[in-house]
């Protein structure tokens, strides 16, 4: 278990505050924001590489807040790999053991081990230059997992790593969580890493934590406005209730249930809105005559511009719905989104 209490680090224009987090052993845990929120030295404080300013961090109970970072049973992995340019690949795996007190015979087991499982084998006595991106990563993945971590660090492992490399690593990290007894951190801004590999995760905005909680629940229920567009919610609206009813401006929305005390958001993801030719029809349906105020096209998909009174809606389009729509700008359109899919906070 990793417990975090309370956590200040001060940098002359930048604070990391009252960083409280609780992570179980064994979990695969994700810190998302976006760059220069704070995700990178929280790694680093639990790693003992750079110095906090107040409160305590916990491995498996022990207080590790002032060891050294041989000290703290934590293995880091950062984006750039930091391997040693000097070294052969074998050389760079088992560095780390030199810092450690551990069995010859069994770190030599667990290294050729994760050699098998990270298909180094061919790699051992080669030099580490000319080797690509993904060979560097499973290299940096095993020198971290050779000393057998309390907890393994990972700062986006895999953003600086071409497509194809990225989902191998990607595949490599979840084989590897499911296999080794390591409680896994990982930073990234990437929503759609933390939805395959994470089991839980936080949201950090300026030093500060927004929301904790499941991947699946955050991604779908967020607790704050830039939480929400963090995860891809476009449509993000001040909104007054009354009863099962919410006002966004001068329209009016249905709402599934009443929203309760001290709402003051609703949310809508731009795949859940349809853009059709004639309204659709439901209980459980808001439909609105609206106009296409622009279109973007976002390479895979289109993203709409869809206006109605004073409240303008983006949605999300595949190619083939865009072109059978024959969508262009100032067409008159209906805007249809269920009630379900309205996400009030």
């Amino acid at each position: 278990m990793i417990e975090i209490k309370d956590l200040f680090i001060k940098f002359p224009g930048f604070a990391l505050e009252d960083i409280n987090l609780s992570i179980q052993d064994g979990e695969f845990f994700m810190l998302l924001g976006p760059t220069g929120a704070g995700k990178t030295l929280i790694i680093e404080a639990i790693a003992g590489i750079v110095p906090i300013t107040g409160g305590r961090i916990l491995v498996k109970g022990k207080e590790i807040t002032r060891l050294t970072p041989e000290q703290r049973g934590t293995g880091i992995v950062y984006q750039d790999y930091a391997l040693f340019p000097h070294l052969s690949v074998l050389k760079n795996i088992t560095y780390g053991l030199r810092y450690h007190r551990t069995n010859p015979n069994t770190s030599k087991k667990r290294v050729t081990w994760l050699m098998e499982q990270l298909g180094l084998q061919p790699l051992v006595q080669r030099s580490i230059h000319n080797l690509s991106g993904g060979e560097k990563q499973r290299i940096a993945l095993a020198r971290a997992l050779a000393v057998n971590p309390s907890v393994l660090l990972l700062d986006e492992p895999l953003s600086a790593l071409d497509p194809n490399f990225r989902e191998d690593i990607r595949d490599l990290l979840k084989k590897l969580h499911q296999e080794v007894e390591t409680t896994f951190l990982m930073v990234t801004h990437d929503f759609a890493e933390a939805m395959f590999l994470g089991e839980r995760m936080a949201v950090l905005n300026d030093g500060k934590i927004d929301q904790i909680g499941p991947v699946h629940e955050v991604f779908h229920k967020p607790a704050t406005p830039f939480v929400a567009k963090f995860m891809g919610i476009k449509n993000v609206f001040h909104a007054s209730f009354r009863n099962k009813k919410a006002r966004v401006n001068n329209l009016e929305l249905h709402l599934q249930s009443p929203p309760g005390e001290n709402k003051c958001y609703v949310a809508i993801r731009p795949e859940d809105i349809i853009i059709s030719k004639n309204g659709a029809s439901g209980n459980d349906i808001n439909s609105f005559q609206g106009k296409v105020m622009g279109i973007t096209d976002r390479g895979l998909y289109f993203e709409v511009s869809a206006g109605t009174g004073n409240v303008i809606f983006r949605v999300m389009l595949s190619k083939n719905d865009f072109f059978k729509l024959e969508l262009q700008k100032n067409k008159d359109i209906h805007i249809s989104i269920r009630s379900s899919a309205i996400h009030v906070f």
